[in-house]
């Protein structure tokens, strides 16, 4: 039998609407976590990586492409946008389903 999970990418997230205020601060975004009270200062792609997945859960090519499209990104890199969402993850910011 197959593991469904195992076949399965992992699907990112960030909060609900609402959960995350964000303030650009000219190299800095300013990022103010509702749930956990911590206000973070991410540096790009950080923040346009929230605002993706602010308007649905997706997986990591998914993020990849969309971020290829919405930004103009040249050198998209997939192991560095893994390490950019493990970061996340850890801040609480990111959550994977």
């Amino acid at each position: 039998m197959i593991d469904k999970a195992a076949v399965q990418p992992a699907i990112f997230r960030a909060p609900e609407e609402g959960g995350l205020l964000i303030a650009p601060l000219d190299e800095f975004t300013a990022v103010y976590h509702r749930a956990s009270g911590i206000t973070h200062l991410l540096t790009e792609p950080a923040p346009q990586i929230l605002a993706i997945l602010g308007e649905s859960a997706l997986s990591l090519d998914t993020l990849l492409s969309r971020l290829g499209d919405d930004y103009d990104l040249e050198d998209a890199d997939r192991d560095a946008l893994a390490a950019r969402l493990d970061e996340l993850i850890e801040a609480g910011l990111v959550e994977r389903l």
